[in-house]
């Protein structure tokens, strides 16, 4: 029996994955729930697993960009494990699907040519464009109809580079972009187009949440099996700001204003393919030992390769910690369609002024870059200033002066 592997929906919203790598080869034989491939979608790299035991034969290519639904590959149940069977496949470029529908031009490779060129027909807004960047409009996927290339496709196309110049007879390596790649540089051109992003700056001194940790780190993790971190007093000093300036913890969605009343807070966590933010979701009803376990769950899941999309779905608000890459300062950009986010830094021993005299602290940066749409300065600043006064008065503003119970030690 043959049976056809289809690409499996990822999640809501995603109706295509690009396939990252497989990890067979055509004639071997699978077991099943074996991983055959990885596959981005455009918020996460998956797995994708063998239905069924048998021999296997690809139905498409690495980097090909495949609709849900669709068959990658075949899987032949009745082969036994003991036989290997080869299977010789061609996938066929587009160049090939096309000489099938028109046997003419397998031997006129140029009205290959004059048919791509019929597909891919600038309008005249499109043409100058594309002609004052010295792109060919063959190297261009058109979006309108029939696969027009519009004023916007032309405007969005950048020219290529030339790699002879660049590389006066040394090596270049080109490697595709993945899925996820490519979708995160479109999202964050977007948002620089879209909003009003601006971002406002304060510091806090460290020295309360140094001397909390310093003395029960130890106790705490005995107790629950998790290190006591920075990213838990934040979460909650972000929680008990937002409360307070419910705008910053909004969304514009055309004419109309999101607010919410749950605290679903995405963290930013480095992947082996790059930057993820899961969500910790209700963060206002956890407790600081079940925000580290949420953060730290979610922070291996992402370290393996496991992350799911339901994972990263939906957050209110957003949390990114430069500092453990060694970041002084940075502007974060927002994570669309939220409306602001606030960025960590590293921490660093500085003077400062404590009542008159001059002392050393421990010191950190804190920036929030927010949408001028939908949140005024008045209320970027007294957020930023509420997490400042909640993370150098932990005791009294995060743990209503109960140290011990707030702890569960």
């Amino acid at each position: 029996m043959i049976l056809e592997m289809k690409v499996p929906s990822p999640g809501e919203s995603i109706s295509e994955v690009e396939i990252a790598q497989w990890l067979v080869t055509d004639g071997d034989y699978v077991e099943k729930d074996q991983t055959i491939a990885e596959v981005d979608s455009d918020k996460a790299t998956l797995d994708l697993p063998a239905e069924e035991s048998g021999v296997i034969t690809l139905k498409a290519n690495e980097g090909d960009v495949v609709p849900v639904g669709n068959v990658v590959c075949h899987i032949d149940t009745s082969v036994k494990k003991s036989v290997k069977k080869h299977i010789e496949v061609s996938n066929p470029t587009k160049d090939d699907k096309l000489m099938d529908k028109d046997p003419e031009l397998q031997s006129k490779p140029e009205k290959i040519m004059s048919e791509k060129a019929k597909n891919s027909s600038p309008s005249p807004a499109a043409s100058k464009i594309l002609s004052e960047k010295g792109i060919n409009p063959l190297d261009i996927v058109g979006s309108g109809r029939g696969g027009r290339i519009t004023k916007e496709d032309a405007l969005k196309a950048l020219p290529k580079i030339d790699e002879t110049s660049i590389s006066k007879g040394r090596k270049i390596e080109r490697k595709k972009l993945s899925m996820l790649r490519r979708k995160l540089s479109q999202r964050l051109v977007a948002v620089k187009n879209q909003t009003a992003m601006l971002t406002t700056f304060n510091e806090v001194n460290m020295t309360p949440i140094f001397e909390i940790r310093k003395k029960y780190k130890e106790i705490f993790k005995e107790k629950h099996g998790v290190s006591l971190g920075f990213m838990s007093f934040f979460t909650k000093a972000v929680v008990n700001a937002l409360k307070e300036f419910p705008d910053v913890h909004s969304m514009i969605d055309e004419d109309h204003k999101l607010s919410f009343d749950f605290y679903d807070i995405s963290i930013a966590v480095s992947g082996p393919k790059g930057l993820l933010v899961p969500v910790v979701r209700d963060a206002d009803k956890l407790t600081f030992s079940g925000i580290e376990k949420e953060i730290k769950r979610l922070a291996i899941k992402a370290r393996d390769g496991e992350i799911s999309i339901e994972d990263m779905e939906g957050g209110t608000f957003t949390i990114s910690n430069g500092g453990v890459f060694g970041s002084m300062l940075s502007t974060p950009i927002l994570n669309p369609p939220q409306s602001s986010i606030l960025g960590m830094h590293n921490i660093i021993e500085r003077p400062i002024a404590v009542d008159g005299k001059v002392e050393i602290h421990p010191m950190m940066y804190l920036a929030l870059s927010y949408d001028h749409r939908i949140i005024d300065g008045k209320e970027s600043v007294g957020f930023l200033l509420k997490i400042k006064e909640a993370l150098e008065n932990p005791f009294e503003t995060l743990m209503n002066n109960n140290l011990k119970k707030s702890l569960e030690i």
